[in-house]
């Protein structure tokens, strides 16, 4: 069986680390066809838009994306192209594993959790206008809805993965009804999951807290913008962005991407680390039910990093990503 599957390398590094990627998810036997496609600055510069419509056309098409990292000007220029995807796609659920590595050194061991991050509202929702001249609005949107299909996704995610605890993040303290609604929810659902703990806590903290000890934590339920704040201090417990994998799941459509940026400094020269575009394929091979050749390659990037012989430079070798990509394709035979 073949996958058809829609591929945007992205900008910067993003080519680099996702024909390393590709080429390991291939060496593992699993047969692909892609539908490569230029999107964020690099669309901009050839079609005049950051998502050109055949590229929505053919994620809508077969149902599943492959992404590198895409570049968003700071302060100016064109808004983000990952939260446009997000919206034009209903990506409700943001999915990121934070796992501990072997010989990524960080200062924490065995950690094991997960941040499932509401996707398409919150501060993302992109309402804002200037009051006056010097007063800037920006309009945070909570609904009933979106609240409780993400915390219904964090429970089956739980059920599924065999997880025993999932901890809702808020500021309802302050923000009574937007957190409060938020809340509210997480509390209706988490009712028809008994078997799984639910429990909350305010989102500052629920960051003191992971800094002191991440291990108490296992599955992080979190609106839009905590959520994107607390999956990046996640990535920091475990190596950084460079070997953080993630998702944006809807109820049809799937878009895998790595979660760090895209580098342009380091662009062209062969140093990239792949690892967080690996094990996002990985996840992205577990979601197409090829769960053997992701534990295969998983077991593989594994290996490479224990021996610790060939590593890119973030890591503390030498390596370029061409040569630990091959190193994890010759752990994979």
């Amino acid at each position: 069986m073949s996958h058809k599957i829609t591929l945007i390398p992205g900008d910067g590094i993003g080519p680099e680390v996702s024909a390393a990627a590709v080429s390991v998810m291939r060496a593992s036997g699993v047969k692909f066809e892609w539908e490569s496609f230029a999107a964020g600055a690099e669309a901009l510069r050839t079609h005049g838009d950051t998502l050109p419509q055949n590229l929505i056309d053919s994620i809508k098409r077969n149902k599943l994306a492959f992404k590198g990292p895409l570049t968003t000007p700071v302060g100016e220029g064109f808004a983000s192209s990952n939260v446009r995807l997000r919206k034009e796609l209903d990506l409700y659920a943001n999915l990121r594993p934070v796992k501990s590595l072997p010989n990524v050194k960080t200062r924490y061991e065995d950690v094991d959790l997960i941040v499932v991050r509401e996707n398409t509202e919150d501060l993302y929702s992109g309402l804002e206008h200037e009051v006056v001249p010097g007063v800037v609005e920006s309009l945070k949107i909570i609904t009933e809805k979106a609240s409780t299909r993400i915390a219904r996704f964090a429970f089956e995610y739980a059920r599924r993965e065999g997880r025993k605890m999932v901890t809702a993040i808020h500021k309802a303290n302050i923000m009574k009804l937007s957190d409060g609604l938020f809340l509210r929810c997480f509390r209706s659902i988490a009712a028809q999951y008994p078997e799984i703990e639910a429990r909350d806590l305010i989102v500052d903290n629920a960051c003191m807290q992971l800094v002191i000890n991440p291990n108490q934590f296992d599955v992080l339920l979190l609106e839009n913008l905590y959520g994107d704040i607390v999956s990046d201090l996640g990535a920091g417990l475990v190596g950084g962005l460079g070997v953080a994998p993630g998702a944006n799941i809807g109820e049809e459509i799937a878009v895998f991407e790595a979660v760090h940026g895209a580098a342009p400094d380091i662009a062209g020269r062969g140093i990239a680390n792949p690892t967080a575009m690996i094990r996002t394929g990985v996840m992205m091979l577990q979601h197409l039910g090829e769960r053997e050749a992701a534990i295969r390659i998983q077991t593989a990037l594994e290996k490479v990093l224990a021996d610790g012989q060939v590593l890119t430079r973030d890591l503390g070798g030498k390596a370029t990503t061409f040569e630990y990509t091959e190193a994890i394709i010759r752990a994979l035979e």
